[in-house]
């Protein structure tokens, strides 16, 4: 069991991309947080080190974005064992790769064990922050800690929102928008279907819900490059809805997504700060806390 946090034993330590949440994190348990250095060689390797480190526990908090944040945890892990720690924790607000969870095709890897087993290998713990699918905390070992966030994605929205509709891109994500609502406080749920012809084809099927002149909240887990979501508020848009806003616990946005989101409609999007971007107006910085 691993003992309470103590701001005279525990260090958190940030990844490049998770700075702003790592200091937030810092707050709100009371503990130090160390200056990390990022540097890159001539010939490209990278190098993240942490020179003040002096504490027996650290947590690093890192959300691997990139194929390099991967590369910055697992050096960030080792340097604090190094400097010695006895006890590291660590913290994946984002977990790159989550989504490959399964071999798709003959010979194709399970990257998410790959990742997994990796950051296993220099962490006596781990937590994560809704992931895509739960199951991938099992290729961790120990197994990873499964954080829910969603409840935090109503605290953005409008106070006036007219007679709202909760939605969520498919059936299996129905929770997370029960979860938006039943924060809130007040509103219908609902979910598109879609079906996926191939990485790139994906057919929306309207849902049920009377959305005519009503504001709609579409809340997702990750919105990555906005296309099946662009179209998802099209079809919004073709039945008369009032405002659309969409809130999400990770906001990818990869490469033109928010441009293809206002151009569908989009009145705002939020997301949490588990990949800092302008639109995380969340922390879920309180929900680590409570597990830490």
């Amino acid at each position: 069991m691993l003992r309470p946090v103590h701001s005279s034993m525990t260090t958190i330590v940030s990844g490049a991309d998770s700075q702003t949440l790592a200091a937030a994190l810092a707050r709100e348990l009371d503990v130090s947080l160390a200056t990390a250095e990022y540097n890159r060689f001539p010939d490209g390797e990278l190098l993240a080190a942490a020179p003040d480190f002096d504490d027996d526990r650290a947590i690093v908090v890192a959300s691997t974005v990139s194929s390099d944040a991967h590369i910055e945890l697992l050096q960030l892990q080792d340097a604090v064992r190094e400097a010695g720690a006895d006890e590291v924790v660590t913290v994946l607000p984002y977990m790159g790769y989550g989504r490959q969870d399964k071999a798709f095709e003959a010979g194709h890897p399970i990257s998410a064990r790959a990742v997994a087993r990796a950051i296993s290998t220099g962490a006596d713990r781990v937590l994560t922050v809704t992931p895509h699918e739960e199951a991938v905390c099992e290729f961790f070992e120990p197994t990873a800690t499964a954080i829910d966030a969603a409840g935090r994605l109503a605290e953005p929205l409008p106070d006036d929102l007219e007679d709202p509709v909760f939605l969520s891109p498919d059936a299996g994500a129905i929770e997370l928008a029960e979860t938006v609502r039943d924060a809130y406080g007040d509103g219908e749920t609902d979910y598109f279907e879609k079906k996926r012809h191939s990485g790139t084809d994906v057919e929306i099927t309207p849902s049920d819900v009377d959305v005519a002149g009503r504001d709609v909240v579409v809340a997702d887990d990750i919105i990555a490059t906005g296309s099946t979501m662009s179209e998802s508020v099209s079809v919004l848009q073709d039945r008369g809805v009032g405002r659309v806003f969409l809130t999400c616990v990770h906001p990818l946005l990869a490469d033109n997504a928010v441009t293809k989101l206002s151009r569908a409609g989009v009145e705002a999007i939020y997301g949490t700060d588990t990949i800092e971007r302008p639109m995380s107006d969340v922390s879920v910085a309180p929900s680590l806390a409570e597990h830490l």
